[in-house]
């Protein structure tokens, strides 16, 4: 079965043109050791859509719901096998959100107290007037986009 953008590392893998460490496969998503992994611990996963979506603004529902269950059952299985204190389950979308490869996909890190690895961001403190307008403005897309609230 021949998936979309040729161009794309995943599709490669999906389509069988490029060898990987398959963890898991069914009709529609796939789950294969990440080559470069964060941490000390093995087991740094990556959990894609076989179909080609390039991030969580495009995904099917029946794919996303079906990449949300895999990611729960590699995210426990990793955490068994590497002996993690915990997980991180991190998904990235778009280039300035640090989205490397444009194909969906979840990371299931396995991670251990005092490990090191930090994701660091600059943060602030919400104030409650901005707060209600933020929250507002988004209640107020949901609805427009798909009459959800």
């Amino acid at each position: 079965m021949t998936y979309t953008s040729t161009e794309c590392l995943f599709c490669k893998f999906v389509n069988k043109e490029i060898e990987t460490k398959i963890i898991y496969e069914n009709e529609y998503v796939m789950a294969f050791l990440d080559i470069n992994p964060a941490g000390e611990l093995s087991g740094h996963t990556l959990v894609i859509t076989k179909k080609h979506y390039q991030n969580i603004h495009d995904v099917d529902e029946k794919d996303l719901e079906e990449l949300i269950k895999t990611v729960k059952r590699i995210a426990i299985a990793v955490k068994n096998v590497s002996g993690a204190d915990g997980v991180n389950i991190l998904q990235n979308n778009e280039k300035a959100a640090g989205q490397l490869v444009p194909h969906i996909h979840f990371h299931v890190i396995p991670r251990k107290n005092g490990d090191g690895i930090w994701f660091d961001t600059k943060r602030r403190a919400l104030r409650p007037l901005e707060q209600a307008q933020v929250s507002d403005l988004i209640r107020e897309e949901l609805k427009k986009q798909t009459g959800f609230l």
